[in-house]
């Protein structure tokens, strides 16, 4: 997985590396306080969830820093753009019932569609929910959609 993650990494020109303790990382730790952080911003400041859970990511996944204690998803949130009194409402918004419940039903939403990991897409063809599953998967989607795929890098990257 870790070559294979590199190789990704440099064919989609995206700054990946798998965290030291990976196990730790990921198993252990969890993403849980992030989500709930990203459903808090989704809920208030929805202009702010691609730059903000593109932060988290990159702290984790290219950086290999922590997302679990609410000053790094305090600096995360701030790095995307956020100011940081903002940012600090929306960390004690995020362990709200109304964010958990938020957040439990988008998670029981994408289980009814067959979803067992991440990342994956839900897509409706003539009004069928279709499941996508894996990074790799981004031809078949322009396909399933109608569109042209136009390679992994089409345009400068984001990064």
């Amino acid at each position: 997985m870790k070559k294979d993650l590199k190789r990704m990494g440099k064919f989609y020109q995206v700054p990946v590396q798998q965290p030291a303790d990976f196990m730790g990382t990921v198993i252990k730790k969890g993403s849980l306080a992030a989500m709930r952080f990203v459903t808090a911003v989704d809920l208030t400041e929805p202009r702010f969830v691609e730059s903000v859970s593109r932060e988290l990511w990159l702290r984790i996944w290219s950086r290999d820093e922590d997302i679990t204690q609410p000053e790094s998803i305090l600096a995360a949130a701030v790095e995307a753009g956020l100011p940081e009194g903002q940012a600090q409402k929306l960390l004690e918004m995020s362990t709200s019932p109304d964010v958990k419940d938020r957040l439990k039903a988008a998670t029981e939403e994408v289980l009814k569609y067959g979803a067992f990991g991440l990342p994956c897409s839900v897509i409706y063809v003539d009004d069928k929910p279709q499941l996508l599953f894996g990074s790799d998967r981004l031809e078949l989607l322009a396909h399933l959609l109608g569109e042209k795929w136009q390679g992994p890098v089409p345009a400068s990257p984001k990064f």
